[in-house]
């Protein structure tokens, strides 16, 4: 069974009442072992608040006690923290950190096999120990890359997966952010990404402009001819199916983005506005570029319908789903690309065709 560890995130947001709702399905643990990193009181506090039926935890205080085919809570963080439903405060903050250290540590370790985080607030966590403008993906780049690695955000649902080149900047350092050698970065870890954990052998990407309809030949700006035309050109020069620049209000609105495996869009609202309005309840945030598996539901914290039971799971449901197909199709890659075949030289030289499986390369 594929150990799923699940971080509470901020404990005064909507977390535990989309992780519950999660869970509560008995079905849930024949797919996988869920391990909550989080308070069972702070749970307990959340179930009497939305009004719904108890869900069963087998309650432990390290990953090693885990059992398989049963909710498990790790209870890692101060049993009397104070809960505010619906604000934010240092002592969620402090909670959420916490669970998220746990966990992290544990996956690093192998005692959990998939990561998948509730939202926090990037303005509440920031302190000295997370500092991070960014969020978890900034964090996580940092705990959990590969040597020379960098990690990337891409939205996914069914039809759609959306990656970032620049993320949480303001609008304004945008442009001087974007680099002819940032989008062939981004390209790069996208395109593995898709081979590796999406399964698409040879992925098609579209590339979003900067400016509106795509700089109209440097009317509306010149970012398009000096710096993202020569890198598709580039990435195409590399072998990479990629496509563009095009102009991202008639890519979404003809649907263009459907002939496609994958879009890079060049800012955050640009890629996750038309991803947002498409699958708002159903779509998940992936962290490629990373040596674990991270995904987490595409919404917030929703201070403002905490505690009221109101609140959509499927996102949060589809973020399992999705880490686990992400951790089968890695290990079917890893298997297909284990043992490959040796390169076979004939020799032509004389009469007969001689098959010679000593040569090197």
């Amino acid at each position: 069974m594929i150990r799923v560890g699940i971080t509470h995130g901020d404990i005064n947001g909507v977390g535990y009442e989309v992780i519950l709702k999660t869970l509560a399905d008995p079905r849930f643990v024949e797919l996988c072992t869920p391990v909550v990193y989080g308070s069972a009181k702070v749970a307990a506090y959340h179930r009497k608040a939305i009004d719904m039926e108890p869900v069963n935890f087998n309650i432990v205080t390290g990953a090693r006690q885990v059992v398989d085919g049963q909710n498990n809570l790790i209870n890692c963080v101060d049993e009397e923290i104070k809960v505010e439903i619906g604000r934010p405060s240092e002592q969620s903050a402090l909670a959420a950190y916490t669970a998220l250290e746990c966990a992290v540590s544990d996956l690093a370790e192998g005692l959990i096999d998939v990561l998948v985080t509730a939202p926090i607030s990037k303005h509440i966590m920031q302190s000295q120990e997370f500092n991070f403008p960014a969020g978890h993906t900034e964090y996580l780049e940092q705990r959990l890359a590969g040597e020379g690695e960098k990690s990337l955000m891409i939205l996914v649902n069914d039809s759609l997966r959306v990656a970032l080149v620049t993320g949480h900047m303001p609008i304004a350092q945008v442009p001087q952010a974007l680099t002819k050698e940032l989008i062939l970065e981004r390209l790069s870890t996208f395109e593995k990404s898709l081979k590796h954990d999406f399964a698409v052998r040879k992925p098609r990407i579209a590339v979003l402009s900067l400016n509106p309809h795509a700089g109209e030949n440097g009317v509306l700006g010149d970012e398009e001819q000096q710096t993202i035309i020569p890198a598709i050109e580039e990435a195409k020069k590399n072998g990479m199916l990629c496509f563009g620049p095009y102009a991202a209000d008639g890519f979404f609105g003809t649907e263009h983005y459907k002939r496609f495996d994958g879009v890079l869009a060049m800012y955050h609202d640009q890629g996750l506005a038309p991803f947002k309005t498409l699958a708002m309840d159903c779509g998940v945030n992936f962290t490629a570029g990373l040596l674990f598996i991270r995904t987490s539901p595409d919404h917030g914290t929703a201070y403002d319908i905490a505690g009221k039971g109101i609140a959509s799971e499927e996102s949060f449901r589809q973020a399992i789903y999705m880490a686990m197909d992400i951790y089968r199709n890695r290990i079917a890659d890893d298997e297909a690309h284990a043992s490959p075949l040796r390169r076979q030289y004939v020799d032509k030289s004389g009469d007969k065709e001689v098959l010679d499986l000593t040569g090197e390369e």
